[in-house]
């Protein structure tokens, strides 16, 4: 009895890894195998009954609001240019350092990714301004592709990220029941503005990581030739470039910081000063703006659609015995606390090379984040851990996102093959910072 919900998550798998879409297979199957259980007295059909109150609860979330807002912001600013300015200006800034182009791309992808928050609109906008450039400059092919790669995935862990929101949610409902489970009624709360606070060091020390090693690898070859990079640096360009974008970070992380807004009220400023930015680049028009919503629509509806079948699955999958399914295995773990975290943090970072990060946090880290936060670990310092763990999945063959986008618009010269060695350093480095910040949860502000 306890292995029917292992075999309800298996055959979940099976399905997504025979490429069956995601958001209708983990509702799908999870309600045909309660079917399936109800004669054999598995599942108690009025279980179904909570189906629509927590769809409900869903689309009733403000604090996922956030989501299509940020992912507004995001695609106003792709359609806008403002990559495309920020790139041509500080590849002309880190000229006279041997391979500033390629340390370039690292600033402007941090700064993208404090802006955008959209790991897909970051790797194309990369892939096709920057990979034929360092390549054509002298960069190894797999070194460019891995650096563009690695770069588009800062937008999982700098703040506004998507990730995050989605996390903050799913690590609040966790630590609320497990504060329930040990009899806790006047609850603490974990807020997607914690995690974003807690997000800044360790994105940052990605980035320094990023930058040591491009330098690192700059130093050593000795074929990269910057000189087809316009020298002439022009302040007041570079200026008005990045003026713009930092003070659209300010506004919307400095009034989450500031206790001023919350994280949605946040990201609506941060859609409207996105159109504000596109407005004084001389973008807005009606064909701009119907396309910016289309988008964003269409993504906003992929990921809502998907939180709506990972509820149902979540339920299902309590209601077949999950809850104790998961107890067994943590009590199963040989060691203390800290093994049961590192058993974990493996797991997700094995499932990364076949899942999604939405699949993951909506599926994963539900069943597995009560059982760890009834151990006494910090749901923040937890969170972030996970959030570092689940930037891995963009990066990891053969279903890394990034790796996707990258492939799509990268020239036919650059293999695969390369594309998959180049990354394996960046997720070297991924998996340090993640390291450290175990061994320092200090890190986490």
């Amino acid at each position: 009895m306890e292995l029917v919900p292992l075999l309800l998550l298996v055959i979940i798998c099976l399905a997504l890894l025979a490429g069956y879409p995601v958001a209708l297979t983990l509702g799908g199957i999870s309600i045909l195998f309660a079917l399936i259980c109800i004669p054999f007295g598995i599942f108690d059909p009025t279980i179904f009954k909570s189906i629509p109150i927590r769809i409900f609860g869903i689309m009733n979330n403000v604090t996922l609001l956030a989501v299509p807002l940020f992912i507004f912001m995001g695609t106003i600013l792709e359609k806008s240019g403002i990559a495309a300015s920020m790139l041509k200006n500080m590849a002309s800034a880190f000229r006279g350092i041997k391979g500033g182009l390629s340390i370039s791309i690292i600033v402007v992808g941090a700064l993208l990714a404090a802006s955008t928050g959209i790991v897909g609109a970051t790797v194309v906008t990369m892939g096709l301004m920057s990979l034929p450039i360092l390549v054509n400059q002298g960069y190894e092919k797999s070194f460019s592709a891995g650096l563009v790669a690695s770069t588009g995935t800062l937008g999982q862990i700098i703040p506004p990220s998507i990730a995050l929101v989605l996390l903050g949610d799913v690590m609040s409902n966790a630590y609320q029941r497990a504060q329930n489970d040990m009899g806790i009624f006047s609850q603490q709360t974990v807020t997607v503005g914690d995690l974003f606070i807690g997000a800044i060091v360790p994105g940052a020390l990605i980035c320094i990581g990023y930058l040591i090693y491009t330098i690192y690898k700059n130093q050593t070859n000795q074929s990269i030739n910057d000189n087809a990079i316009d020298s002439k640096i022009n302040i007041i360009n570079l200026f008005k470039t990045l003026a713009l974008p930092f003070f659209l970070i300010f506004l919307v992380l400095g009034s989450i910081f500031a206790g001023i807004a919350t994280p949605t009220e946040a990201a609506a400023i941060g859609a409207f000063g996105a159109l504000v930015i596109a407005l004084v680049n001389g973008k807005i028009n009606f064909t701009f703006i119907k396309e910016s919503s289309e988008k964003t629509a269409i993504v906003s509806t992929m990921i809502f659609t998907i939180l709506i079948g990972a509820s149902i699955f979540s339920l299902i999958f309590r209601g077949v015995g999950g809850d104790e399914l998961i107890n067994l295995i943590f009590g199963s773990i040989p060691g203390g606390s800290y093994t049961a975290l590192i058993f974990v943090l493996v797991i997700i970072f094995l499932l990364g090379f076949i899942l999604d990060f939405i699949e993951i946090c909506y599926v994963i880290v539900p069943l597995v984040a009560p059982p760890l936060l009834m151990m006494g670990f910090d749901p923040v310092w937890l969170a972030i851990l996970f959030a570092i763990n689940l930037q891995t999945s963009f990066l990891t063959p053969p279903f890394g996102f990034s790796l996707f986008y990258l492939r799509g618009v990268a020239d036919q010269s650059i293999q695969t093959a390369e594309i998959y060695k180049g990354v394996i350093p960046f997720i070297g480095i991924q998996l340090l910072v993640l390291l450290l910040v175990i061994i320092f949860p200090i890190l986490i502000w």
